[in-house]
């Protein structure tokens, strides 16, 4: 069964990386002379990711370890099941949550799948309130170092709003929980009701026990909890990194300052089409809006979003690998 799914996964995998090489929006002549030009700055953005792969499979191995000792699970397992849920996610629309039902199924012989479940819960609270903590950055960071319209005072303050609020929602899931809530939400949607209403008949009793080891960790394991998110946090700023050595490549004139900002405008903007298999259009769109916001040219930001995507691909195809090699063993 573990077996099928795990090609189910593969093969999904593969067929979107080669939907998306072949609606590539350039030529691959203008792809190859951009792949020239980033010349050895390419080799350090794939390496960097290794480190910023380390950095999330770290704060999931805390998070998974505060419920006790796993000696079979090594670092390393986890950090294959990071890398190829990763690769998931990057593929899967719908708010890129395609790689949690394959790292719950990994991690479940392991721990069972109620601990499985809730660390991954958890691990995803704590990667999307990592986003939320660097736009919030942004706004601290735009507001003392760059001189604030009324226009863009507007944006900040919605900006500020939207985070904070988001916030709230998430602080009080890791006091309560959120898989009785997740649950709850899909009996409201119309194709999803009778299906999560069955669902939390048969399986109440494991529901209630992912939420009490959520909530758990929020309020008994609090260094735990701040440990995991700071390395959340801290992957989003080793990432910003990756701006700052594609635009290298195209000018000396920009700060890692400004590839902080430029990286979370621009993730935020993706993220607001999280419902497009790799953010298509919304990752260029933002990188362009966020680079020109910053008085620097608009096709470096569509250059960025390009070796970005090159990147992806790249990491992707590495991960669906590591998914092969797996379901050899």
């Amino acid at each position: 069964m573990k077996s099928r799914f795990r090609n189910i996964f593969l093969v999904f995998g593969i067929v979107a990386v080669v939907i998306m090489l072949f609606t590539f929006d350039v030529s691959y002549e203008e792809l190859l002379n951009n792949l020239k030009r980033a010349g050895i700055y390419l080799p350090l953005v794939l390496l960097l990711w290794l480190v910023i792969y380390a950095i999330n499979a770290l704060s999931w191995y805390i998070i998974v370890r505060s419920g006790g000792k796993v000696s079979s699970l090594t670092f390393s397992k986890l950090y294959k099941f990071t890398v190829s849920g990763f690769a998931i996610n990057y593929v899967t629309p719908v708010g890129l949550m395609g790689g949690e039902p394959y790292r719950i199924m990994e991690l479940t012989p392991y721990v069972g799948v109620e601990r499985a479940t809730s660390s991954v819960i958890l691990y995803v609270m704590m990667h999307i309130f990592s986003h939320f903590c660097l736009w919030l950055s942004a706004v601290v960071i735009y507001a003392v170092f760059y001189p604030v319209s009324w226009e863009m005072g507007i944006v900040l303050g919605l900006v500020t709003v939207f985070c904070l609020l988001l916030s709230i929602l998430f602080v009080k899931g890791y006091r309560h929980g959120m898989a009785v809530a997740c649950v709850h939400l899909g009996s409201k949607i119309p194709f999803l009701k009778k299906w999560a209403i069955r669902f939390s008949e048969t399986h109440k009793a494991k529901l209630e026990n992912i939420d009490s080891q959520i909530a758990l960790l929020h309020r008994q394991k609090k260094s735990t909890f701040y440990s995991a998110l700071f390395l959340e946090y801290l992957a989003r700023i080793v990432s910003c990194m990756e701006v700052w050595l594609i635009l290298n490549v195209l000018t000396t004139n920009v700060s890692f300052v400004s590839c902080v900002l430029i990286l979370a405008f621009s993730s935020l903007l993706a993220n607001l089409l999280f419902f497009l298999p790799m953010q298509l259009g919304g990752r260029e769109g933002g990188f362009a809006l966020a680079v020109g916001g910053l008085s620097l040219s608009g096709a470096y930001g569509v250059y960025t979003a390009l070796i970005t995507r090159v990147r992806e691909l790249f990491w992707i195809v590495i991960g669906l690998a590591l998914m092969k090699i797996g379901n050899k063993k």
